[in-house]
């Protein structure tokens, strides 16, 4: 049962970016969407398990969810300019590069000679991987460009927050259910706020702003999922699960938003994504 519930955030996950490519709409209509769904999921869970959480901890979730908010924001706008299938894989590596060193810099993860090689070993499968699934043979508008690599890569810092701050010692005591609730209180109002200042108010009256909320859904289940895979598993494999989503997510967009890839992108994508899942696979040694 438990590895069943463990790819329940590796599907929400996979077919959010792929329900909210085909509702359409800015993106500033998608991100209140993310925000709006997961809110509700999170209410509902609250209301059924009743947590405790303290008020300093859940103030410090609300922040940190309105951080991931502006990582949610550059995600979308890579969708419109890169395409789906172009930007999960890459946005999976940023931020499996990005939460492994923080780990090994700050929470003390990868400790001994042995763990760092075999870390970073899988680290630069996982960046080669991605290299490769950017390959292009430059017939399609949506490309991986110099510009749009530093703008996912820059706005994927809200995510290295989001995914740092449940080990702080503040949150790391907490139940984590009941910190969910605020996590995704705090994604809701980053979301509505970015969404009303983008479009200066124009997404309240867009019905795209609403019908977003199904991808939103999608992923507050998965999240809320993984919550307790990770606590029957532990957070490594659950992790691990998640990375199914990447697969799910690049060739969903191929397949069902109609992004196309060539004989010749193709052959790197599908390669790409094996070694980005066989990297991740690998830190789990580490």
């Amino acid at each position: 049962m438990a590895y069943l519930i463990a790819l329940i955030p590796a599907l929400g996950w996979g077919f959010m970016p792929i329900i909210t490519g085909k509702i359409g709409g800015s993106s500033a209509n998608q991100t209140f969407g993310i925000g709006a769904g997961a809110s509700i999921v999170g209410i509902i869970a609250f209301l059924i398990i009743r947590p405790q959480v303290s008020l300093a901890a859940f103030l410090f979730s609300l922040v940190c969810g309105a951080l991931w908010s502006t990582a949610q924001v550059g995600q979308f706008v890579s969708f419109k300019r890169m395409g789906v299938s172009n930007t999960i894989p890459l946005s999976t590596v940023f931020q499996l590069v990005g939460n492994s060193i923080i780990g090994v810099l700050f929470l003390g993860q990868w400790s001994g000679v042995k763990a760092l090689i075999i870390g970073f070993i899988a680290l630069i499968i996982v960046v080669i991987g991605a290299l490769m699934t950017s390959v292009s043979d430059g017939q399609s508008e949506k490309k991986v460009t110099t510009a749009n690599f530093l703008f996912l890569l820059m706005t994927t810092v809200g995510y290295w927050i989001y995914s740092t701050f449940p080990n702080l010692p503040l949150v790391k005591s907490q139940d984590p259910v009941g910190v969910f609730l605020p996590e995704v209180l705090g994604i809701f109002i980053g979301a509505s706020l970015y969404a009303t200042i983008a479009t200066k108010g124009a997404n309240w009256k867009q019905k795209e702003n609403y019908l977003n909320i199904l991808g939103g859904l999608s992923w507050g289940i998965a999240a809320f999922a993984y919550i307790f895979a990770a606590r029957e598993l532990g957070s490594n494999t659950a992790f691990i699960f998640t990375q199914l989503n990447v697969i799910i997510a690049t060739f969903g967009g191929i397949l069902l938003l109609h992004e196309h890839k060539s004989a010749h992108e193709m052959k790197f994508t599908v390669a790409g994504i094996a070694l980005i899942v066989i990297g991740s696979i690998c830190t789990i040694f580490a």
